[in-house]
């Protein structure tokens, strides 16, 4: 919001995300801009609004830390051990403002395949590519599963056709499971029972 303030003038827009065509950084900034100016943002304005959006994202680490979902570092590690399952980022965040985020909260980005809004502004096909990107470097993917916060990621996993694992409290995690959840978990703290129903959910034949 303070971005689309300084940056291009704009003032009191939707903050509820799911109410967007796409839930994406790309996705979001094209929508309001269209909206209000009647034509899609040049890639100089897009290209403004990013960097103004990324050093705002910086200073406000500098200050507090992002801190990633209870349990999700322990999680990662333990995928990247195994021998059954592989892990890659699908994200509807521009690449950098991710790397940002993630390195604040001690976590590595550029560790994983990875598409993010730089790739596309719907999440349909930035799960298909970043599914792809897992393939070139792990081989054949035998079942994907994706896992998130947001309805968009259950609608967007629908279309794609994929299981969804939704991480959310409260009445969040009702919607998520009216959305099509499989699971539902409040984080990553369970890692047993998380990798638990994520192998049932990847051995159904």
């Amino acid at each position: 919001m303070r971005s689309l303030a300084e940056v291009s003038g704009i003032h009191d827009v939707e903050t509820d995300w799911s109410r967007y065509q796409h839930t994406t950084d790309s996705g979001i900034f094209n929508e309001i801009h269209e909206v209000r100016f009647g034509r899609p943002p040049s890639s100089i304005e897009t290209s403004r609004f990013r960097q103004h959006f990324v050093g705002l994202l910086a200073q406000a680490s500098s200050e507090a830390p992002f801190v990633a979902i209870k349990g999700a570092p322990g999680l990662l590690s333990r995928l990247a051990r195994s021998a059954e399952h592989r892990a890659a980022l699908a994200t509807g965040a521009w690449r950098d403002s991710a790397r940002l985020k993630m390195a604040s909260a001690g976590l590595h980005y550029d560790d994983y395949p990875a598409a993010s809004s730089d790739d596309a502004f719907d999440r349909e096909s930035i799960i298909r590519l970043s599914i792809q990107r897992a393939s070139e470097r792990y081989g054949d993917l035998v079942r994907t599963v994706y896992v998130g916060d947001g309805v968009w990621d259950a609608r967007a996993c629908h279309c794609v056709g994929i299981p969804f694992i939704g991480i959310a409290t409260d009445g969040r995690a009702t919607r998520l499971s009216e959305e099509g959840a499989v699971s539902v978990f409040p984080d990553f703290s369970d890692t047993d029972s998380f990798l638990s129903r994520l192998y049932k959910i990847t051995n159904v034949a």
